[in-house]
C-alpha cells in the first residue's frame, strides 16, 4: 500500500511536469514555432475548438506563421481569436490565409514572457504540493488505522518529502532554462 502512494505521487508529479513543458513550449523564445498557437481556441459552430483541429498552421519563415483555416468562413473568427490571445500577435488576412509576422522581441516583451513562465512554474509547484498533501494524508490515514507500521509510514513520509523537493528543483530548472532562452538575444 505504501508503494501505491509513492506511485500515485510520482504519477501526479509527472503529469504536472508534462503540463508545464507544454505551457513553456507555447512561449516564444526567438524563432517562430507552430505550437505557440496550441492554446488558442475558436468558437467553431458552437464548440470551442483548438486552432490545430480546424486549420493548417505552418512556419514558412523563422519570424512568420501562417494559418489556413479549412473552412473559409471561419477566417474572421480565427483572426479575432489570434488578435485577442495573450501572445500579442497582429494577424494579417490575405484572402484565404492568415499571416502572422512575429516582430523581434523587445526587452519589455521578453520580461513579460519571463513573468508568464514563472507563473506557469508556480502553477506546477502548486500541483506538486497538492499531490504531496494528498500522499501525506493517505500515509497518515494508514498510520492511524494501523494498516502499516509507524516506522514504515515515517520512512514513506520522508521519501515523499524528498521526492517533492526533487520535483520542485526540476521545475526550477525548467523555468531557469526557459528564462535563459527567452532573454537570449
Amino acid at each position: 500500500m505504501l508503494d501505491d502512494v509513492q506511485k500515485d505521487l510520482l504519477s501526479s508529479i509527472a503529469k504536472a511536469h508534462e503540463a508545464l513543458k507544454r505551457d513553456l513550449v507555447r512561449l516564444r523564445a526567438g524563432r517562430a514555432n507552430a505550437s505557440m498557437l496550441d492554446g488558442i481556441r475558436i468558437d467553431y459552430y458552437g464548440s470551442m475548438t483548438p486552432l490545430s483541429q480546424m486549420a493548417n498552421v505552418a512556419v514558412p519563415e523563422p519570424r512568420m506563421l501562417t494559418v489556413k483555416p479549412w473552412d473559409k468562413s471561419m477566417i474572421k473568427a480565427v483572426e479575432k481569436a489570434l488578435r485577442e490571445s495573450e501572445l500579442g500577435l497582429n494577424p494579417q488576412t490575405d484572402v484565404d490565409i492568415i499571416r502572422i509576422p512575429l516582430p523581434p522581441l523587445t526587452e519589455e516583451r521578453r520580461r513579460d514572457f519571463v513573468k508568464i513562465a514563472r507563473k506557469y512554474g508556480e502553477e506546477c509547484k502548486v500541483a506538486i504540493r497538492k499531490a504531496r498533501h494528498e500522499a501525506l494524508d493517505m500515509l497518515s490515514e494508514m498510520d492511524s488505522s494501523g494498516a502499516a507500521p509507524t516506522d514504515d509510514v515515517d520512512r514513506a513520509k520522508r521519501k515523499t518529502e524528498d521526492t517533492v523537493t526533487d520535483a520542485v528543483k526540476a521545475v526550477d530548472g525548467f523555468i531557469g532554462q526557459k528564462e535563459k532562452d527567452i532573454m537570449e538575444v
